[in-house]
């Protein structure tokens, strides 16, 4: 079993249609699959027509009143289980440090679930996102103990663009934590919001669907 968590300190680079799509090709493939949504907005709870809402909200599970196998949700989708966002989590941050040992909670929490740790990091391609990277790099590298996989991909690239060219390419030959896969900037992707569903199962043989199954082929192929 194993964690993968689509992570970036910057808004709007696609971490949600990420988790979203990959979850559901993974599903696909036969693995059971629950997705966290950590997102108060509820963006991936809307987008897979769950209510945003958990009984006692996030306080309650960090609490330790409240179990994750409890507020889990079944989908549309078979073996694509959700645990829905609830708006408390918008002071997530303030219940960690209200609790005692914040991060042994989390980690009897998800102890159930995972051994194994990996941080999927969309980044859009330019040299602010790349010095995000490399931030968040050193950040991990300064852990005690275990350390948490990186791949980070670009996303939402527009090849009308010269930077997102050249970066896009130069990246993945430079860094081995970067994947060849690149999730490009369409509607298509945007129109998830209107049909509530991944691009993957509404659009299967569309561009944006192909290019997130070489994502999803990428991550399994390196063993993460």
């Amino acid at each position: 079993m194993k964690i993968l968590a689509t992570y970036n300190i910057k808004g709007g680079v696609g971490k949600t249609s990420t988790a979203v799509n990959i979850g559901h090709l993974a599903a696909r493939d036969g693995l059971r699959v629950l997705l966290w949504d950590l997102d108060p907005q509820g963006a991936a709870s809307f987008l897979l027509r769950v209510r945003p809402r958990v009984k006692g909200g996030g306080k309650a599970l960090i609490k330790g009143r409240r179990e994750l196998d409890a507020a889990i949700k079944g989908t549309d989708f078979d073996r694509l289980d959700l645990l829905p966002a609830d708006f408390t989590y918008r002071n997530l941050d303030l219940i960690l440090d209200s609790t005692k040992k914040p991060t042994e909670r989390l980690d009897r929490l998800l102890r159930p679930l995972a051994d194994e740790y990996v941080l999927l990091v969309p980044l859009i391609p330019t040299t602010l996102s790349v010095r995000t990277l490399d931030q968040l790099s050193d950040f991990i590298a300064g852990f005690d103990g275990h350390k948490p996989q990186v791949l980070a991909f670009c996303s939402m690239i527009d090849r009308r663009k010269r930077l997102h060219r050249e970066i896009a390419e130069q990246l993945p030959e430079e860094r081995s934590d970067v994947a060849r896969t690149v999730i490009p900037a369409l509607s298509l992707i945007e129109r998830m919001s209107v049909e509530r569903a991944p691009v993957t199962a509404f659009a299967p043989r569309s561009a944006a669907a192909r290019q997130y199954a070489a994502l999803w082929e990428e991550v399994a192929e390196r063993g993460l």
